[in-house]
Parts: C-alpha cells; sequence; structure tokens
C-alpha cells in the first residue's frame, strides 16, 4: 500500500515564497507521475503543474514562470517551488501520486495542504 504525505503550506505575503513537498512510501512499487493540483473555495481543483518519471513537465499558464516542479526519485519526492506567490494562488494544494505496484495502478491523492497569500 502507498501513502503520501504533504508538508510546506502556510501563510505568506504577495510576492514571497513557499516550498510544499509531497513523499510517497510503501513497498513494491514504482511512480511514473507527479503532480500539483489545486482547489480554492466554490472552484473546481485545477492542474498547476506535473512531472513524468522522465522528467517532462507541464504547467497552468497561471504558474508558468513562477512555480517549479521537480521530484527525488530516490526519495519517491516531488516539490513544487513556488515564488512571487499571488493572492490569487491561495488554495488548498493536493498532491497527486499516479504509479503501479505489485499488481495493479494506482492513482493517490495527498490529504491537502492550505497555502494562503495575503494581499
Amino acid at each position: 500500500q502507498v501513502q503520501l504525505v504533504e508538508s510546506g503550506g502556510g501563510l505568506v505575503q504577495a510576492g514571497e515564497s513557499l516550498r510544499l513537498s509531497c513523499a510517497a512510501s510503501g513497498s513494491r512499487f514504482n511512480i511514473n507521475e507527479m503532480g500539483w493540483y489545486r482547489q480554492a473555495p466554490g472552484k473546481q481543483r485545477e492542474l498547476v503543474a506535473i512531472i513524468s518519471s522522465g522528467g517532462s513537465t507541464r504547467y497552468a499558464d497561471s504558474v508558468k514562470g513562477r512555480f517549479t516542479i521537480s521530484r527525488d526519485s530516490a526519495k519517491n519526492t516531488a516539490y513544487l517551488q513556488m515564488s512571487s506567490l499571488k493572492p490569487e494562488d491561495t488554495a488548498v494544494y493536493y498532491c497527486n501520486v499516479l504509479g503501479t505496484g505489485r499488481y495493479s495502478t494506482f492513482d493517490l491523492w495527498g490529504q491537502g495542504t492550505q497555502v494562503t497569500v495575503s494581499s
């Protein structure tokens, strides 16, 4: 069984930075893709950034040039470095991991971490 633990959210002022972490743990699994999504109050969950096992990345237009996703494959951990934060970045951020276990594929979500950006 694979589990995810997120960390790194908080309250910051506009223009400041935060780094989120998402660590996957368990036995006998391979990760294909790790990503970050966010959901603001009253809005649908949206893609922020994803990174493939080969290192390819994709970003939402709203965060390009400000956010950077990376991963440490040895630690099964993904990071989201968020810079030049804006009040509109305020949301609950969720980690998502796609992978394969011993017998099946999995699509896991983290518990979510709150990011609040004040103006």
